[in-house]
């Protein structure tokens, strides 16, 4: 973690040494969030590794600047950026900073509380809506929610808490023109703290929402339930604008020439080639984990193997960047990747070199960096990506479920999607794995379900998965009795060498 550069007693800390703090608190989560598969939790990786999407560069044109109020100025700069992206991001930046003992008061102007907004044609766009009882009225006069139908339904945990994700295609019932292409709309919402589960997919038609003195309560079929202790409403409907609630909106919005021009990204500024390389290096880190947050991919992005490289990167990058001669900047950051490349060792080498060549390291830099990876002798765990399990290992004795996902048949802006379900396993480690190794996380896939049923009790600690095939080549996984079963028509993709055991 940076060493913080803090002013005279009672005064605030220096911006630059908040912005590396924040830098190394975001790798310190990730490593937190991925080190066990028991404890993987997706959304927290995504959003650490989001914020340093558009911010590594400004981070290293501040941590370079000639002078200390330069570097002040442009670290300022960075962090009122960063803390315009709205309220929870603003509350993220609070939070870590808060965790490694650090205050944002003094750096941050006021917050200002998020609005509707509206689009390039000045319409109001829908916000994200608490589910309150009055969001639920508003709900029920604009959407037909008797007819509306399950697209979408993810429930995982997240750490150690339960969450959940549902997408309902839903018809409108305010007046709309005569585009026969209409299509209907999707009402997105986002469930946290889950403590109720139960969903069939052949039960999936008709909702109904029922705010409760303990949460929310979203009624699925006849019989389906998911029980929150929060949720979030967001609709996606390019004619919210005509709604009830749209117009409410409209009236209360400013008119979008009133509204503050979007600021964009600190450009202030120019990078040496060594400093703009690591810049490079660490932004395409960053891009790597938050791959994390497309659920069928987030099995396969090396997590841990990222963090373990580039540990510490904020106090390393203020580090170089704090040296006054510019030659001794550009030597300290090639030592720095230097370093970056010994840890990856041959895992990551086809990284670094991919990277770097799309840099301006001169080519004898680039491949005695690149050579430096490749014969490292201190090396981290190879990506998941390049060390499936033996084909012939048999399933794990044990699992936990870590998510569960469905999506319905459906048609959307024109393309069709076919029906498919993901389940997330946390899987004790490969037999010949030191004893302490982490559990790992493994996903598997089916194309062609065609029932899913998931309760609750499939979340609740570790079963014996069972896939099964019928006599009429249905596949049936199973876990915890049946709390969680999918059958399927076209087998499973991930599932190779697990055993098969007819029925």
């Amino acid at each position: 973690m940076a060493n913080l550069d803090v002013s005279p007693a009672g005064q605030r800390p220096s911006a630059l040494a908040v912005l590396g703090a924040l830098l190394d608190l975001s790798l310190v989560r990730i490593a937190e969030a991925s080190a066990d598969a028991r404890r993987f939790d997706r959304e927290a990786i995504r959003a650490a590794a989001d914020v340093w999407d558009n911010t590594t560069l400004p981070l290293v044109r501040a941590a370079t600047a000639g002078t200390h109020g330069a570097r002040e100025r442009r670290a300022l700069a960075v962090l009122e950026w960063m803390a315009g992206f709205g309220e929870e991001r603003r509350a993220w930046m609070v939070e870590r900073a808060s965790a490694a003992g650090l205050s944002l008061d003094g750096l941050l102007s006021p917050a200002k509380p998020d609005e509707p907004g509206r689009d390039y044609q000045g319409r109001v766009m829908a916000p994200v809506m608490a589910m309150t009882p009055r969001t639920v009225q508003s709900l029920a006069v604009d959407y037909d929610l008797p007819s509306a139908e399950v697209r979408y339904v993810r429930v995982e945990r997240a750490g150690s808490r339960l969450t959940g994700y549902l997408e309902l295609a839903v018809a409108r019932a305010y007046p709309v023109d005569d585009d026969t292409s209409l299509g209907s709309a999707t009402l997105n919402i986002r469930l946290c703290d889950i403590t109720e589960v139960r969903f069939d997919s052949r039960d999936a038609r008709g909702v109904t929402f029922r705010p409760e003195a303990d949460g929310v309560a979203i009624g699925i079929g006849a019989h389906g339930m998911l029980h929150a202790a929060t949720a979030d409403l967001h609709p996606d409907d390019s004619y919210w604008h005509l709604s009830a609630a749209g117009h409410r909106a409209d009236a209360a919005t400013p008119p979008r020439e009133s509204r503050p021009a979007y600021a964009g990204v600190p450009q202030e500024g120019q990078l040496g080639a060594y400093a703009m390389a690591a810049a490079t290096l660490l932004h395409r880190a960053m891009l790597e984990i938050r791959m994390v947050r497309y659920a069928q991919s987030a099995p396969r992005v090396p997590v841990r193997v990222i963090h373990q490289v580039f540990a510490g990167a904020g106090q390393a990058i203020l580090a170089a960047g704090g040296h006054s001669l510019p030659h001794r900047r550009e030597a300290a950051f090639l030592r720095l990747m230097e370093t970056w490349a010994r840890r990856g060792g041959p895992a990551l080498a086809k990284w670094f070199a991919a990277v770097l060549s799309e840099t301006a390291c001169p080519p004898d830099v680039l491949a005695g960096l690149t050579d430096r990876a490749a014969r490292a002798h201190r090396t981290v765990d190879a990506p998941q990506r390049s060390a499936p399990a033996p084909s012939a290992a048999p399933g794990p004795l044990e699992a936990e479920l870590r998510l569960a996902a469905y999506t319905s048949a459906h048609t959307r802006y024109g393309t069709h999607r076919d029906a498919s379900a993901l389940v997330h396993l946390a899987v004790p480690p490969y037999p010949d794995s030191a004893e302490e190794a982490p559990w790992r996380l493994r996903g598997v896939h089916s194309t062609e379900p065609t029932h899913v049923q998931l309760r609750t009790e499939a979340f609740q600690g570790t079963g014996r998965p069972h896939l099964t095939v019928d006599d009429d080549g249905a596949h049936h996984f199973a876990l915890h009795d049946g709390a969680l079963r999918i059958t399927s028509g076209n087998g499973w993709n991930g599932w190779d060498g697990w055993n098969h055991n007819p029925s």
